[in-house]
């Protein structure tokens, strides 16, 4: 398959899991294509560094960085909560098939393989949690700078 195709394939059907979910928890109208769009960038820099051999951690830590940031930017825009962004954004970055596993793994009685599978869920979730907490740091950095820079011109 070429590589172009890979990329039109995956960012289209990160796309429709986000506005799918957006959709599903009714986030308004006017914001579903930026829903889509946060999540698409945020699964297109995932896939890009599983593909650059980054690893899970780094991949979903700079996914969801991605996600922030954008969803940041975008609530700036359409005047919504950043949530409304953030939420669907992360759709496709959730570990849902290990989820799923870890707890047949527990049914059938495979303990070893669920506790396995339980550290990958909870090394995503932390690097998820990591990387809505670098987005808002660097989003309050830069609208401070911001703000300097407008105070500064007010003086002079």
């Amino acid at each position: 398959m070429p590589y172009w195709l890979e990329i039109l394939i995956n960012f289209s059907f990160a796309w429709i899991a986000s506005v799918g979910f957006a959709l599903i928890i009714n986030v308004p109208h006017r914001a579903l294509i930026l829903c889509g769009l946060s999540g698409a960038a945020g699964w297109m820099v995932y896939w890009w560094d599983i593909q650059l051999h980054f690893g899970r951690l780094a991949s979903n830590l700079l996914g969801t960085l991605i996600v922030g940031i954008l969803g940041i930017i975008f609530a700036r825009i359409k005047k919504c909560p950043v949530t409304v962004f953030n939420i669907p954004g992360i759709v496709p970055l959730v570990p849902g098939v290990p989820a799923y596993q870890a707890v047949r793994a527990m049914v059938e009685g495979h303990m070893n393989k669920a506790e396995d599978l339980i550290m990958k869920i909870a090394i995503v979730a932390i690097a998820i949690a990591m990387g809505f907490m670098l987005a808002q740091m660097v989003g309050e950095v830069i609208i401070r700078i911001h703000r300097n820079r407008k105070s500064r011109k007010n003086l002079l």
